[in-house]
């Protein structure tokens, strides 16, 4: 049915009218655009000293936690090197006890290859090259 006079409006303008609404209201409550992704930075770098050697037992493992690198030694003069992030949710492993890597926040924990020895973990963890300098370890 069409109105009849002045001003008359047609049904076709009116739902025209409150589709733009619409979209212009959708609009403004949408969430801001994403920031650019970047790639996360390993923290330290190439040369970087983490520390004596000794401090990493056979059979265990060291965290440096203010360079975020955990440094293993599976047998005798084997030093390997991971990043310290817990693939879960990104808290960083506070220990290497009975031969497992372990995360305090969620109960992760990792053996001394990086990979998942329980979870919620579902990835091993990344690994950082490490080498043996005079008795140092050191970021390769």
């Amino acid at each position: 049915m069409q109105a009849d006079g002045i001003g008359a409006v047609s049904r076709r303008a009116v739902v025209g009218t409150g589709g733009v609404l619409a979209a212009a209201t959708l609009a403004g409550c949408a969430a801001p655009p994403a920031p650019p992704t970047v790639a996360p930075t390993a923290v330290g770098s190439a040369g970087t000293r983490l520390g004596p050697a000794a401090d990493v037992p056979v059979g265990g493992g060291h965290v440096f936690t203010d360079l975020e690198v955990v440094v293993t030694q599976p047998s005798a003069g084997e030093f390997r090197g991971f990043s310290a992030e817990c693939t879960h949710t990104g808290c960083i492993v506070g220990s290497v006890t009975d031969g497992l890597i372990v995360c305090p926040c969620h109960g992760s924990r990792y053996r001394l290859d990086g990979t998942v020895a329980d979870g919620p973990a579902p990835r091993p963890l990344r690994p950082r090259a490490v080498r043996q300098v005079d008795g140092n370890l050191e970021l390769a």
